[in-house]
């Protein structure tokens, strides 16, 4: 069972939540606070999320947990949360309408910020909707680990289980760069990028292959690349220690999880 779904499905999921009491006191509350403090209700930016890792659903969980007002939530959906409005997706390209007649969804359509982070695989036309999307003034977060570290307790061939190994989508060559490995590399370690030391484990290095990426400035010790592509931008980083939620990992290091997680988000979309 994969555990992203689209913005219909989202809806529906929504929908049945909120028709359990819990959250009607959690909207309550809201109203509440909002009467008192008119500067409460502050509208967040939208953030379209495409990911294999658990950031959003709890690891492991069951249909009928997601619709519990007890799931769990990672401490990295928090760190998002508080920055944006999220919205799971799990295509990038148009969506045909559910009957005939009806127009195609876009899951991308008036969205302008987009993290897509260690994704099960992108499909040709996905490749293709998020080149145009990103070119026309996205602003991109993508993610591929060439070898996640963490441990997240599921067998391997489990639809649940994250990718263990990104897959390189050909719209990273198209924007003239690709992403290499070095077995060597100390683990874990730390890279610069700006004011931050990112936290990186068994990351990849990014190249630049051809004229295509001629406005992008390679940082980090290759790990981190960020480049203008037609009116946009798109982050790329090779590494998803960052973002390993409800994972097993040196203990040190999971403690810095959500604050990296919070500094990766504002330097991609500052």
């Amino acid at each position: 069972m994969r555990l992203s779904f689209r913005p219909s499905v989202m809806a529906l999921l929504f929908a049945v939540q909120c028709s359990l009491a819990a959250c009607e006191s959690r909207s309550a509350e809201a109203e509440a606070i909002e009467q008192s403090d008119p500067l409460a209700k502050v509208e967040k930016p939208r953030l379209g999320l495409m990911t294999s890792l658990p950031l959003y659903w709890p690891l492991g969980a069951q249909f009928g947990e997601l619709l519990s007002s007890d799931a769990p939530i990672s401490d990295q959906r928090q760190a998002l949360e508080a920055r944006f409005e999220l919205l799971p997706l799990d295509t990038l390209s148009p969506i045909a309408g559910l009957s005939a007649g009806e127009p195609d969804l876009d899951p991308l359509e008036g969205l302008e910020r987009l993290a897509v982070i260690q994704p099960r695989g992108l499909s040709p036309a996905d490749n293709v909707a998020l080149d145009a999307w990103v070119r026309g003034g996205g602003r991109l977060l993508l993610v591929l680990d060439p070898m996640l570290t963490a441990d997240h307790h599921l067998p391997l061939g489990d639809p649940r289980r994250p990718v263990d190994i990104a897959l390189i989508p050909p719209v990273v060559g198209r924007w003239g760069l690709e992403i290499d490995f070095d077995e060597d590399q100390p683990v874990p370690r730390k890279v610069a990028l700006g004011d931050m030391q990112l936290s990186v484990a068994l990351a990849g290095g990014i190249r630049v292959r051809d004229s295509g990426a001629d406005d992008c400035d390679i940082m980090g010790d290759a790990v981190v690349a960020r480049c203008r592509i037609g009116e946009g931008e798109v982050t790329l980083i090779a590494d998803a220690h960052a973002f390993e939620g409800n994972a097993e990992h040196d203990h040190d290091h999971a403690l810095d999880q959500p604050n990296q997680l919070s500094e990766v988000i504002d330097f991609a979309f500052r």
